[in-house]
């Protein structure tokens, strides 16, 4: 009744209290603030709340118990086709899709709290969805317990700055064709894979953390088919793998700190032409694996804990190149079963065999310029 009296751009403010609501629609541009979080619950039979206009500000409530369907793309708070709004200040839970934005530009989604039970990929959503959508801003949420923490299609030149997604079924965070979209600053920890990046370009990926992304699957990073991107300054620890990349290009790895994974990098044969720099390489299980016997990247500066190598001139690079694919980690990726021969005194003999004279694995890839200490960053 509020929003129908209500004139375009009026505030309408909301006590305290639990309102049993559902397919709430907003259709003029109106700002709607709710005073110590009011709960609208939608007792799970429909969508919450739709944005069907310009220009609208939903702040401060919890919004709970969206309905589930396998048929509709029901959500806590949904905007169609509409631009300008801003969703801020709100709690979500147990939503099927949590923040879900279609066709619309220039929305501002910060400081929410998103929390559901997803239990598995089939019969759950995402907690912040955008589908074909530009200049969106997803700024200090923290979202758990959905498919994939943030999910991006056809999303073009928007920024992910300093959100914490942790414990999500699939994906913290997932891009599909988006381009242009940038990072940075954020925290993926204890999901199924980090980050999966796939079939996009211009992707700016910078000062995040990847936490415990652990198991027989987990990735901390995924590329697949992604080209001209650039990943600095994060940091990776306790991932299984920290990085897996199939099918990416042009992609600077810089001033990153993979440390206590299990595979810090693992480089399909068919990526070309990244660099691959200034990097440390700390307490991982191994530090690179590949599936080629060729390489086509560019390796240079980074510290590798395990270099052996010498400095004579004293100029903190290592005089000799250091190979950084040792022979069992090739073997594994072949035999995944050998990983149980990992700590036996047979392995270190043919990895260091390996080391003197490359048969297996690539000859070209080295490091022509090891650091001898640790790499510091502003």
């Amino acid at each position: 009744m509020a929003i129908e009296n209500a004139q375009p751009f009026d505030t309408i403010v909301v006590s305290p209290g639990r309102y049993v609501e559902y397919d709430i629609q907003i259709d003029k541009p109106l700002y709607i603030i709710g005073i110590d979080h009011p709960v609208i619950d939608g007792d799970h039979k429909s969508e919450i709340v739709t944005i069907m206009s310009d220009s609208v500000l939903f702040k401060g409530f919890q919004v709970q118990n969206v309905g589930l369907s396998y048929i509709k793309d029901w959500a806590g708070i949904k905007i169609d086709n509409r631009d300008y709004c801003i969703i801020e200040d709100n709690i979500l839970l147990d939503t099927y899709f949590g923040i879900y934005l279609k066709k619309s530009d220039h929305i501002v989604i910060r400081n929410n709290y998103l929390k559901s039970v997803a239990k598995n990929e089939v019969n759950s959503g995402n907690g912040i969805h955008l589908w074909y959508c530009e200049d969106i801003l997803i700024e200090k949420n923290q979202i758990t317990g959905h498919r994939d923490g943030i999910y991006f299609e056809f999303v073009e030149k928007s920024r992910i700055i300093e959100n914490i997604s942790e414990g999500n079924l699939r994906y913290g965070l997932h891009f599909m064709f988006s381009n242009h979209d940038d990072y940075i600053g954020n925290t993926f920890k204890n999901n199924g894979t980090g980050v999966a990046v796939m079939y996009s370009e211009f992707i700016l990926m910078k000062n995040n953390n990847f936490v415990d992304n652990w198991g027989t699957a987990n990735y901390g990073l995924l590329f697949k088919e992604i080209y001209d991107g650039e990943l600095s300054g994060n940091k990776f620890q306790n991932n299984t793998t920290a990085i897996f990349a199939d099918g990416s290009n042009r992609i600077k790895i810089i001033n990153n700190e993979f440390r206590s994974n299990g595979w810090a990098m693992n480089i399909f044969g068919n990526c070309m032409d990244n660099e691959i720099a200034y990097n440390n390489f700390i307490s991982n299980t191994f530090d690179l694996t590949t599936n080629s016997s060729r390489n086509r990247n560019d390796y240079h500066d980074n510290y590798w804990d395990q270099y052996a190598g010498y400095d004579l001139d004293k100029d903190g690079i290592g005089d000799v190149p250091y190979r950084p694919v040792r022979l069992f980690s090739y073997l594994i990726g072949k035999i995944p079963e050998a990983i149980i021969l990992l700590r036996s005194f047979f392995i270190d003999m043919i990895n260091m065999a390996e080391k003197v004279a490359p048969v297996l694995t690539p000859q070209s890839l080295l490091d022509e310029r090891p650091r001898m200490k640790l790499n510091i960053y502003d």
